[in-house]
């Protein structure tokens, strides 16, 4: 279906093309391009079946599709809707016109995935929600989180963005920092150049960790399974080196002047074939049903299969994995991406029953080298205490 997609646009974008030059040389790479494209997914897709490792191909060969397809999978409509007239004018030639403004829109669109490619993965931005909650204990009474989540350590090389987002981070001074999982692609290794900047990060009551699917190397080829359990034993000994407390389907408590709240860790849960690592059964077997809770779980789809309908009362629920797929639009109150037709909840602020989910961006990224309009996020919630249950 995406191939097909990809395939009318290029045609129609041809037309397009050659409606404002009739050079040969230039008809021919045009296709060419498209030739070395089509060569390069095929050759990922043999090299997969043929069980060898395609991660360090894939994200080249996406950059190429978002760079070279997309804008003209865009100004597809604008030429269908220019055949429409064209059909009741017995189908002149192609407007210049129509297809200057095709070709200006594509070039707008390649400028646009070329900064998310080049600057959008550490163009980050802080969301801030204020959540109300008439149980909240009368000492957290604006009491403030500072959420991170997907840090995806081995795709990082650049020292200097990364220590932005970082900084960003440490200057919100928030009372509890959270991780809500992925803090490598595969390998705890991927962390060792970055655990001594990770660590500088502070807060008052304490910083908390859960892992996510990519945290449990499931994704490569171990040359055995001691050598994989290895790789995890490693991997939580890294989240206790940059002072994480690391909750694996356990709880902990937050004391503030003589007053509590519940901070719940489960392990990866997630449906479509993800693993489902996760307890929340077991992880809350010593909280108490009367606390204030608020759980870290790497998936929003455990929030929807289990948790919201869950016996006891979760008040917060954090959530990352879906990194807005990386790729979408969020300006003047519109929020879209692909992503959204996977995942109900995708991105952002959540509720239902009184219950809250909010589900992060992501710090770092995978796959696809870079971020457009779905940019790297640092989420800043602060709850309140209010008589009814209310959004800011």
């Amino acid at each position: 279906m995406i191939l097909m997609l990809f395939l009318v646009g290029d045609i129609y974008f041809y037309q397009a093309f050659t409606t404002l030059t009739q050079n040969p040389a230039l008809h021919l790479a045009y296709w060419l391009i498209d030739v070395l494209l089509i060569a390069g997914m095929t050759g990922i897709v043999m090299l997969l079946r043929a069980g060898k490792n395609v991660q360090p191909y894939v994200a080249g060969l996406m950059t190429a599709i978002l760079l070279l397809f997309v804008p003209k999978l865009f100004t597809t409509p604008v030429l269908m809707a220019e055949d429409i007239l064209r059909l009741f004018q017995g189908f002149p030639p192609r407007s210049v016109y129509v297809a200057e403004a095709a070709v200006v829109m594509a070039g707008l669109l390649f400028l646009a995935i070329l900064f998310g490619i080049t600057r959008g993965k550490h163009f980050y931005k802080v969301k801030r929600e204020t959540l109300y909650f008439p149980d909240l204990p009368e000492a957290f009474d604006g009491f403030t989180i500072t959420q991170l989540s997907d840090i995806h350590s081995g795709s990082f090389s650049d020292t200097k963005g990364v220590q932005k987002g970082l900084d960003l981070a440490a200057a919100q001074n928030s009372d509890l920092l959270l991780f809500t999982g992925d803090l490598v692609n595969n390998m705890a290794s991927e962390m060792d150049p970055w655990i001594s900047r990770f660590s500088k990060l502070e807060a008052p009551y304490g910083k908390y960790s859960v892992l996510g699917n990519h945290d449990y190397g499931d994704y490569m080829r171990w040359e055995s399974k001691d050598a994989k359990a290895a790789n995890l034993d490693r991997l939580k000994e890294v989240h206790e080196e940059i002072g994480f407390n690391l909750l694996l389907n356990d709880a902990v408590t937050i004391k503030k002047q003589g007053e509590s709240i519940s901070l719940i860790g489960v392990e990866n849960w997630g449906k479509g074939g993800f693993h489902q690592y996760g307890d929340l059964i077991k992880a809350m077997e010593d909280v108490p049903g009367n606390a204030f809770k608020i759980l870290m779980s790497h998936d929003p789809s455990h929030w929807d299969e289990v948790t919201v309908d869950h016996h006891q009362h979760v008040h917060l629920t954090l959530a990352g994995h879906t990194h807005g797929m990386q790729f979408g639009i969020e300006l003047f109150g519109l929020k879209w991406s692909p992503i959204k037709y996977f995942y109900k909840q995708w991105a952002g602020l959540y509720s239902r029953g009184g219950k809250y989910l909010y589900v992060n961006r992501g710090f770092g990224f995978h796959g696809l080298k870079g971020r457009i309009g779905m940019w790297p996020e640092i989420t800043v919630l602060t709850l309140k205490r209010s008589v009814t249950a209310q959004r800011a």
